[in-house]
């Protein structure tokens, strides 16, 4: 779906004065709900969130080297670590401002060493004024974040490394 089908949708949402809206497309899925929005890609078993075979963005200084593997892994995401558990690196499935909470006082959804469940909110991305809660499709612990809070991100971008739970 591109950005301006993704604006036309957002036009004819307000039009027809909607409450919830959701909408799933070539494993792709909007869920628009009164002034707010959550865009995933489905859930699958050792894959990265966003488009199978999107670009990497260059990682932060200091970033794991099992990342910068990810690269080589192919459309997977999860990368076999030299001790065995695997590395799912989440990517951004939009354009957008990456945010780590809620609001600007509010505590981050997570920081490097947090566990994680599926389904737990890990960041914001601002497309558009609408605010997109992006989840963890692993159960795992953050091992890097690759986005400083308030930085644009573009659509499959690495946002976050967790390393599995086997």
């Amino acid at each position: 779906m591109t950005l301006d089908e993704i604006k036309h949708l957002i036009e004819f949402i307000r039009e027809q004065d909607l409450s919830e809206f959701e909408l799933e497309q070539d494993g792709m899925k909007i869920r628009i709900r009164s002034g707010s929005a959550s865009f995933s890609a489905p859930p699958a078993p050792a894959a990265a969130v966003g488009t199978p075979g999107a670009a990497d963005a260059p990682g932060l200084p200091g970033a794991p080297s099992a990342p910068e593997a990810a690269g080589a892994a192919g459309a997977s995401g999860a990368v076999p670590l030299e001790d065995g558990p695997e590395l799912a690196i989440v990517k951004s499935p939009i354009v957008g401002t990456f945010y780590r909470a809620s609001e600007a006082t509010a505590k981050n959804f997570v920081e490097v060493g947090d566990s994680v469940k599926k389904g737990e909110i890990l960041c914001i991305i601002e497309a558009m004024k609408l605010m997109n809660e992006i989840d963890s499709e692993y159960d795992g612990d953050i091992v890097s974040i690759y986005v400083e809070n308030g930085q644009a991100v573009q659509y499959g971008e690495r946002l976050f490394a967790i390393r599995l739970r086997s």
